[in-house]
């Protein structure tokens, strides 16, 4: 599994930001913060409101927020002939999304929804060493979007790990607010859980009432053919720095982080024509690959005498498009 590395930039500039704070203070902060989020998070109460929360969450959080919304957004946008160039990150946090988004997009415009002072002065702080002139020059306003308007409209709007924060009763209205909001992509992110993949579907059910077209990770816009039980949703590989494991207490150099996510555009995408949905199992002149297709979920033998088709599923992984040529 390829690592995903976060901006040379971001990274500098969180390891300036941690360098003002006692490791043991940060490591009380991420871990405050890590239970707030699991037993609060439902609930719509505030959760980071300190400074030091806002760096600590930096710190542990924006590394696997980043790759799961690169590797989604690149997901959707090589299925898509659209090419956005202003964006509305929703709930924000820090801007991990708003990071991503603009390393594989050239955006002219970034305006960055959250509702908690200490994250939108992180946030700033972050953004003013960037490369990109888009997120030196973002306009961060404080705003819960999920109880106000959202202000104004952009070509892409992304909502990464904030649906999971809502109550069940505002989540399907922001949904619906989010959409508005969005002039060509919607990309939503999630926890890769049975709950995160809960609320994408019922999310999902929500926007093809709305007329959007989905670009990713369905390969079609029928019922999901997922038995009860299992969930789809994927994977990125983080590299750790040695202040990640002390936050985090990880020995690994590495973290997975498993999120699940949805795409949908106002114009119909290429669509693949199947998604693979686990590791491919490589045996002797034989890959397996489960496949999300149009109807069912499909168990498919590919063997060396086929060619083309053997060296496309060699080099599949997890969450990639596979086509039958």
């Amino acid at each position: 599994m390829e690592f995903m590395e976060i901006p040379y930039e971001l990274r500098m500039a969180i390891e300036r930001l941690t360098a003002g704070f006692a490791i043991g203070e940060l490591k009380r902060s991420a871990q405050s913060l890590s239970l707030r989020y699991r037993t609060e998070g439902g609930n719509g109460k505030r959760l980071a409101t300190q400074d030091d929360e806002a760096v600590a969450y930096a710190a542990a959080r924006m590394p696997a927020t980043y790759g799961a919304v690169y590797q989604s957004l690149k997901y959707a946008l090589d299925l898509t002939e659209c090419r956005p160039q202003s964006l509305l990150d929703a709930g924000a946090g820090t801007g991990a999304a708003a990071w991503a988004a603009a390393a594989l997009l050239d955006l002219e415009r970034i305006v960055c929804l959250e509702r908690e002072e200490a994250m939108i002065r992180i946030g700033r702080i972050l953004m003013r060493e960037a490369g990109p002139p888009a997120l030196r020059n973002a306009e961060w306003i404080r705003r819960d979007f999920t109880a106000d308007a959202i202000p104004g409209k952009a070509d892409l709007v992304i909502a990464s790990y904030a649906l999971n924060e809502l109550g069940e009763e505002q989540r399907m209205h922001t949904v619906e607010k989010l959409w508005n909001a969005a002039e060509i992509m919607l990309l939503l992110v999630e926890p890769g859980t049975p709950a995160g993949y809960s609320q994408m579907m019922k999310a999902r059910d929500v926007l093809l009432k709305q007329g959007a077209q989905i670009a990713a990770p369905c390969p079609h816009e029928n019922e999901c053919p997922l038995p009860q039980g299992d969930w789809c949703h994927f994977k990125c590989r983080v590299p750790r720095s040695r202040l990640h494991r002390l936050l985090k207490e990880g020995g690994a150099p590495y973290e997975d982080e498993k999120f699940t996510y949805l795409a949908v555009t106002r114009q119909p995408p290429k669509r693949g024509a199947a998604r693979v949905l686990r590791h491919p199992a490589v045996d002797k002149g034989r890959i397996t690959l489960d496949l999300c297709l149009s109807d069912r979920i499909g168990k498919i033998h590919i063997y060396k005498k086929d060619g083309a088709l053997f060296k496309q599923a060699r080099k599949a992984k997890c969450g990639d498009v596979f086509t039958f040529r």
